[in-house]
């Protein structure tokens, strides 16, 4: 079963069930890949929509970040609940020790000796690891790699 035939059915349960959050969260979903699908006219394949799979979790990862230092623990609480419904998903993530060795080898393979070998070490890593990291600990470990 593709990923979106697997939305679809995910959200006439959770509507069945009355899950109002995860509702909320594939209506969301469903919606965006449809814009998407206009967009390009054409269907989406699996990869495609993981991709807005982890725009949406990011969107919710900063708003709950922002939610979080202006105090407003209520709000946070609603973007994590979506950002863990959104996150059933994903493909595996990563774990930090798993993406620090990956680093390290990707770093080997491209034979990177400076911050100017940055991007191609990125590239690389996009590369055998889409979706499964988080963007932001990844360039950290880079760039701490190449700098040493």
């Amino acid at each position: 079963m593709n990923l979106t035939s697997r939305i679809e059915k995910d959200y006439i349960e959770a509507y069945k069930a009355k899950d109002t959050v995860k509702v909320a969260v594939l209506r969301h979903l469903k919606t965006a890949i449809k814009n998407r699908m206009v967009e390009v006219q054409a269907e989406l394949g699996d990869e495609d929509v993981a991709d807005l799979i982890a725009k949406q979790v990011k969107q919710r990862r900063d708003s709950y970040d922002q939610y979080i230092k202006a105090g407003r623990e209520d709000l946070a609480e609603v973007e994590s609940a979506e950002m863990v419904a959104l996150e059933e998903y994903m493909p595996k993530q990563l774990t930090d020790e798993e993406l620090e060795q990956a680093v390290k080898d990707m770093v080997e393979q491209t034979g990177a000796s400076g911050m100017k070998d940055m991007g191609n070490v990125m590239k690389a890593l996009t590369g055998a690891y889409k979706g499964r990291y988080d963007g932001g600990k990844a360039s950290a470990l880079v760039k701490a790699l190449l700098l040493s």
